[in-house]
């Protein structure tokens, strides 16, 4: 079959009467597309098929069963993970590296990490073995969803560990500490609920403005990756808020304390500018299908 403008014809049937993924690939585009009446496509397979997708996608419109009009079919293509050799990831051995042994490795390091921290002196252990979870598994997640997909990206646990830059530990700590803000105040769900109707949110300071101009960035970040597909985006916004974050509660204090330790006073405005971006930061964990925790 001669698909128009692809320079590489698909084999539908072979010499012997046997099948090929082109067969395969056909007979899917065409159920999902007429049978299921799909209205979006997306495949998720590496780079080196993209001409074998473009075949695909070309056959199906000549013979009739793609309408781009009507539905939307694309390849959602990705590079290569690296081994900090800057080649192929593999094991030692040269075998393919396999995602249980990956996560495990990752559960080992993330533990290493809190215990380096003392965080089991101030953690029950059932809020231990949650952070250890959220760091192994949201650090392997983000390290592969931060780097545009369309590019190669050297794997590194030490990299995806660390706890400033743009990694997913910097960002779950950052969590965490926005949602301890509260529970320093004093202030429950339900105060923050109410304060919600009958507070108003100042951007006087130059940190407070500069944070609110963040928040209000997420919509149109949730759009652009639904329209380009390149997760890579909502990563960036996610430390660009992060950052923006720590930058204000450095500059604007939300609680003042007196001498003694006992609250003076909560500036509530600044309080739900908190909750907000706690609130942003867990959509952003969700899409990226990482778990955060609110102790860590």
């Amino acid at each position: 079959m001669f698909p128009p403008e692809c320079t590489i014809p698909l084999t539908v049937v072979k010499s012997d009467g046997g099948y090929t993924y082109d067969t395969s690939d056909l007979a899917a585009i065409r159920n999902r597309l007429l049978d299921e009446q799909c209205n979006w496509l997306i495949y998720v397979v590496d780079n080196g098929q993209s001409i074998h997708f473009d075949g695909i996608f070309a056959s199906a419109r000549m013979a009739g069963w793609y309408n781009p009009s009507v539905a939307k079919v694309e390849h959602v293509g990705f590079g290569v993970v690296l081994g900090e050799d800057k080649k192929k990831f593999k094991t030692r051995s040269g075998d393919t590296v396999k995602l249980s042994d990956l996560l495990d490795e990752g559960l080992r390091r993330a533990a290493e990490k809190l215990k380096e921290k003392e965080r089991e002196k101030v953690l029950t252990a059932e809020e231990l073995k949650s952070a250890q979870e959220a760091v192994a598994f949201g650090c392997i997640k983000y390290a592969d969803l931060s780097h545009c997909r369309t590019n190669d990206y050297v794997f590194s646990f030490d990299k995806m560990l660390e706890d400033k830059g743009n990694t997913a530990v910097y960002l779950l700590y950052a969590y965490t500490r926005i949602k301890s803000i509260a529970r320093s105040a004093n202030v429950d769900r339900a105060a923050i609920e109410q304060a919600a109707q009958s507070t108003s949110v100042s951007l006087d300071h130059q940190k407070e403005w500069k944070l609110g101009k963040a928040l209000l960035q997420f919509p149109e970040i949730v759009i652009k990756i639904s329209e380009d597909l390149l997760i890579h985006s909502l990563c960036e916004y996610m430390y660009e808020l992060a950052t923006s974050f720590s930058e204000f509660y450095d500059s604007c204090y939300c609680i003042e304390k007196g001498a003694d330790g006992r609250i003076k006073s909560i500036n509530m405005g600044r309080i739900l500018l908190c909750e907000a971006t706690a609130m942003v930061l867990e959509q952003c964990f969700n899409i990226l299908g990482i778990q955060p925790v609110e102790k860590m």
